[in-house]
């Protein structure tokens, strides 16, 4: 039988710790590729998130600078930190329980949407929007008050995703051009939203005729670049 000699195992022993070493240093250079790979992807997101402040504070102003005069007669205002254009007169939007866009609503869109579409799709911003949200809301009632919440709930549901639908054909057939009716097509949606984004008070008691409403909210493309950057350093 054959018998290791001390000399072979001298030999052995130095051989597995070179192999140790071998490995040790492997894991280190992956780790520090790893890290490098980390910072990179933490500097990037740095960029993306600053970008994406930069291009808040100034399509905020962009849409400012257009409204800030027709604002005030349309009872709308804008949301500096969700790019939100919001009308707040309900009794001009639609007709109580009805889906139907008045004519008052319809030449207020008439006014403010192709101006919208303009600023959002202009060479400035339109690589920088992810979707532009035609949002119904509603208040937390019903059938002034009787229907019980859960009711009240999916009856408001019902009725503000078809307000916000009709408001979407309203501004389809409103824009002009094969081009600009395309990217309606890419980026705007219609979403309604029962009660569940209400208006209130200080106090957290509801303002029920203010949470009637509509929006046009703006979503940039930001936060799905930083995800993408993510699942890069994860690979």
């Amino acid at each position: 039988m054959f018998e290791r000699t001390k000399d072979d195992a001298e030999g052995y022993w130095p051989s597995i710790s070179d192999l140790m070493s071998g490995l040790m240093l492997v894991f280190l250079l992956i780790a520090i590729a790893y890290m490098h790979n980390v910072e990179q992807g933490r500097r990037r997101i740095e960029k993306v998130a600053v970008t994406y402040q930069e291009t808040q504070v100034s399509l905020y102003e962009s849409l400012m600078n257009e409204f800030k005069k027709d604002l005030p007669k349309w009872k709308a205002t804008i949301d500096k930190d969700t790019l939100s254009v919001k009308f707040m007169e309900p009794e001009v939007l639609f007709k109580s329980g009805c889906s139907d866009v008045t004519p008052a609503f319809k030449a207020i869109l008439n006014d403010f949407f192709p101006r919208y579409l303009n600023i959002l799709f202009s060479p400035t911003y339109e690589a920088s929007i992810d979707e532009i949200r035609i949002e119904g809301h509603t208040s937390s009632e019903w059938d002034n008050g009787k229907a019980s919440k859960g009711v009240a709930y999916f009856h408001n549901m019902s009725l503000s995703q078809d307000r916000t639908r009709s408001v979407l054909e309203y501004c389809y057939r409103i824009t002009a051009g094969a081009e600009q009716k395309e990217k309606m097509r890419k980026y705007v949606t219609a979403n309604g939203l029962s009660s569940s984004h209400l208006v209130t008070n200080q106090s957290g008691r509801e303002l029920k005729r203010l949470s009637r409403r509509v929006e046009f909210r703006t979503r940039t493309n930001a936060e799905q670049k930083i995800v993408e950057i993510i699942r890069e350093i994860e690979r």
